[in-house]
């Protein structure tokens, strides 16, 4: 929808889309509706870029053929993107190797942890060289305005914007969420740095001291930060930190429970079941046995 309101300002059809589905037969989309398919992959002619979306699983009827297909196209240097989790797809290709990309941020746990040698960043998008990934949701508006921007500059990408109420473009520089409070937009720039620096550090924690001096602050000054922004303390809010990536990784991936403690950062099983059960009510191995 940004390319047609987009060809709407240019007054013409700069910008064309096509859809395509692994056998070129109508697919469901994950709200219930049913989409019109022009193409079956294989039979796709050349396009500028060949977008993945998958909605909520990466299993799906043909499969195989759509990897194929990512495959050959990658092999012949053609650009590929990929909307929130069709990251995944990309990456079962073999077409990340080498490249940055993203992923929506609830998946990315389970992503990285699939393919440890892939950079994936964590930004709201993505644009490597001829690969394009994004996190899904409203940062498809951000990746695609990208793009009309590098097609028209900023003045026609602004419009577009301000076609949807899209009050600010972001750029690939731009972060997911990186805690429980998921906008951390008008607090502090030392609060945000040191709860990216945490985010990034949960397989081995760093200590207070460690997080007050990456902002220049005393332990004391980073304590009174977060209790007057986030109302807890830097302690607790890193280990709720630990602890949503656990819950992640128990939910996306097939990691041996201890390990899953082990990669965020817990030393002993116990202390871990313990703390996860205080934090979300059911231990570990029931998180496990949850179906979602």
């Amino acid at each position: 929808d940004t390319f047609r309101s987009a060809n709407r300002l240019l007054g013409r059809d700069f910008y064309g889309w096509t859809t395509v589905s692994a056998d070129g037969d109508s697919v469901m989309a994950s709200n219930g509706l049913p989409l019109k398919i022009d193409y079956a992959v294989a039979d796709l002619p050349l396009v500028d870029i060949l977008f993945v979306s998958v909605g909520l699983t990466t299993e799906f009827p043909g499969k195989s053929k759509v990897l194929a297909a990512l495959r050959s196209w990658g092999r012949r240097g053609n650009a590929l993107g990929a909307l929130s989790v069709g990251s995944y797809l990309l990456a079962e290709a073999g077409q990340l190797d080498g490249y940055r990309c993203t992923i929506h941020w609830e998946n990315r746990a389970g992503f990285v942890e699939r393919f440890p040698d892939i950079n994936c960043t964590g930004n709201v998008f993505e644009i490597d060289r001829k690969r394009y990934t994004c996190a899904g949701g409203t940062t498809s508006i951000d990746l695609m305005l990208e793009i009309v921007r590098g097609d028209f500059g900023s003045n026609l990408a602004n419009g577009v914007a301000n076609q949807f109420q899209h009050e600010r473009i972001r750029s690939a520089g731009d972060r997911q969420r990186v805690g429980p409070e998921r906008d951390l937009t008008g607090k502090s720039e030392k609060l945000r740095r040191i709860v990216e620096l945490m985010a990034d550090h949960l397989d081995e924690p760093l200590s207070a001291v460690q997080l007050a001096k990456s902002a220049g602050l005393s332990v004391r000054q980073v304590e009174r930060l977060f209790l007057r922004h986030l109302s807890v303390t830097p302690g607790r809010y890193y280990m709720r930190l630990r602890l949503e990536r656990a819950r992640e990784l128990l939910r996306q991936t097939n990691m041996p429970i201890l390990d899953v403690a082990i990669a965020t950062g817990f030393t002993s099983h116990s202390y871990f079941a313990q703390s996860y059960r205080l934090q979300f009510g059911r231990p570990p191995s029931e998180e496990r046995r949850t179906t979602y």
